[in-house]
């Protein structure tokens, strides 16, 4: 099957049956259900923008010859990197870069492990067969993943094995002739409710060790595999309209606890069993971690043009734009975006074909961008809340104006300088929903933690800053002043 419509990806889900628990219950159909049905339709959305702009959104498949999504492509040159990019970008700009998970992320995590799949082959020449093969199986059939990479957080100064209950987290169970059976919990799937597979890696920042080795694998299932519990967090998805709620009806992506219960894992999808070490490396020996940072910066760099465009708008609405104070916080965001197109150019434009036969970004300022975006979202949209002032609260839902006399009243008194009271008050609940409400608090939430834990990132970065250059610098510096040294200072 080449690339997918969204008809056919809803069809998938319901096909699939998936088994979603959410308040309590499970679900029958995550297409028509209150909780998923309206981002089941975001996503259907993306799947069609391929096929209404094929120049930008497709390419084809080096081995069937049919039309596949460019976010699976093989990047051999920087022309590729830029029209992946420009792919990457088209999707963001359907959702205003509100949608983390949309599929590009993943795809480009999985073309990075299936071109580097000889890595994989440390632990068994199948391995890396077999990831190889689920690269294509996924490209060519345009299939939809969630993931999942942490442990439960039970005990955060234990390691897995020295846990009170060292099996609650996902573990080997048993090895037999069909494959591997496993048990436990794994966290944190988002979209696991709305996609087809999910993909069990390491953790991208914490390292495990030999007597890990029970926990260390990666793998992927379908997300109807008997045994697999989904079980997402409450919705954020109120079921209000979208006027009321225009980001939260349409891009709530929930996230889900995984469960699995003594599930068996197929021998062909398995890519990683009882080896820490390779663990460790997975992610940044692959270049899959660049990948998918590329992915990431330019997602957010259409987040920060969103969240610029519902400030100047804001701004204009309300006759605030002369004043010095807006006018720096504008320009706060306006330099944020400036900055995070300025690390995408530096990363595309000097990327370099790497050891496994991909053109791959320059990692420098990808790195820069994912270590230093987390703090900087936070405060954009606190902009944008301290700007919007009490008129954030001051935002009657549609149904108050399509009262009949209360309609007319509010019309009039939440009227801006250069809108309507109807249109105003439609932009600033945009502004809320961005800030204030459930889903825009967990946008916050969930770009802090993006990448996990900001602080071992910054520590991770830290260590591994080249930092000898600029110590010779100084080095250098004071050496010049040797030849003036008192006689008793000298070596």
């Amino acid at each position: 099957m080449p690339a997918r419509t969204g008809e056919q990806y809803i069809q998938g889900l319901k096909k699939a049956n998936n088994n979603v628990y959410i308040h309590g219950e499970r679900v029958d159909d995550v297409t028509t259900h209150p909780a998923f049905k309206n981002v089941v339709q975001s996503m259907a959305r993306l799947f069609d923008i391929q096929h209404e702009k094929p120049e930008k959104m497709l390419y084809k498949s080096p081995t069937t010859g049919d039309q596949v999504g460019l976010s699976f492509i093989q990047p051999k040159t920087i022309d590729d990197l830029i029209a992946r990019r420009e792919m990457i970008t088209e999707w963001a700009r359907f959702n205003g870069g509100m949608m983390g998970r949309s599929p590009d992320y993943l795809n480009t995590d999985l073309m990075a492990f299936g071109t580097a799949n000889q890595f994989f082959a440390e632990g068994d020449p199948m391995y890396a067969e077999n990831i190889k093969n689920y690269y294509e199986y996924c490209r060519e059939n345009d299939i939809a993943l969630t993931h999942t990479l942490i442990h439960p957080q039970v005990n955060r100064a234990k390691a897995l094995h020295e846990q009170k209950d060292a099996n609650v987290a996902l573990h080997i169970v048993e090895k037999n002739d069909d494959g591997v059976v496993v048990e436990g919990v794994r966290l944190l799937a988002t979209q696991g409710a709305i996609t087809d597979e999910i993909m069990v890696f390491p953790s991208t920042v914490k390292k495990a060790g030999e007597l890990d080795d029970p926990y260390s694998l990666a793998f992927a299932i379908p997300n109807n595999t008997p045994g697999l519990k989904l079980m997402s967090r409450e919705s954020f998805d109120y079921g209000k309209n979208h006027w009321d709620h225009p980001l939260g009806s349409r891009f709530e992506e929930g996230d889900t606890i995984v469960y699995f219960d003594n599930v068996l894992v197929p021998w062909n999808r398995i890519f990683v069993l009882e080896n820490s070490s390779v663990c460790n490396r997975t992610f940044p020996e692959t270049n899959a971690v660049v990948h998918s940072s590329h992915q990431v910066v330019a997602k957010n760099v259409v987040k920060t043009e969103f969240v610029l465009g519902a400030v100047l708008s804001l701004m204009d609405a309300i006759g605030i734009d002369q004043f010095q104070h807006v006018k720096d916080k504008g320009t706060e965001i306006m330099l944020a975006l400036e900055t995070m197109k300025s690390h995408l150019y530096r990363a595309e434009h000097n990327a370099k074909i790497d050891k496994w036969g991909m053109m791959t970004p320059d990692f420098a300022p990808l790195d820069a961008a994912r270590n230093w975006y987390p703090q900087v979202y936070p405060r954009l949209v606190e902009i944008l809340r301290i700007l919007g002032a009490s008129g954030m609260m001051g935002i009657p839902t549609q149904a108050d104006f399509e009262n009949e006399e209360i309609g007319p009243i509010l019309h009039r008194a939440v009227q801006g300088k250069n809108l309507e009271g109807y249109e105003r008050v439609q932009l600033f609940r945009l502004c809320w929903d961005l800030t204030m409400s459930a889903f825009g608090q967990r946008q916050a939430h969930y770009e802090y933690y993006f990448f996990g834990d900001p602080v071992k990132m910054h520590m991770t970065y830290f260590d591994n800053y080249n930092k000898e250059p600029f110590k010779e610098m100084i080095s250098e510096f004071l050496d010049r002043a040797k030849s003036t040294r008192p006689k008793f200072a000298k070596a």
